[in-house]
């Protein structure tokens, strides 16, 4: 079978209504509400982008983006994309 990862147990204070929406988003995905928190703090810690992604982040933060791009078919958004 597969490598077993260490884990230990924690505790967290939270904000009740904040507890009351973790546990009801781990519901609708059926995960426990450990194995929910873990996840979205996996993908917050590890989930860095690269230099490429970095580099259009500025550019559309910058708002020196060039051209339009043309959302109101996939034919014209891959046309506006060149």
């Amino acid at each position: 079978m597969g490598t077993r990862v260490e884990k230990r147990q924690t505790a967290f204070r939270l904000n009740v209504h904040l507890l009351d929406r973790l546990k009801e988003e781990a519901r609708k995905t059926n995960r426990s509400l450990s194995n929910y928190v873990e996840c979205i703090l996996m993908e917050s810690v590890y989930n860095e982008p690269n230099e490429t992604t970095l580099e259009a982040l500025e550019e559309a933060r910058s708002g020196e983006i060039a051209g339009t791009i043309d959302t109101s078919s996939l034919d014209a958004f891959i046309k506006s994309c060149d």
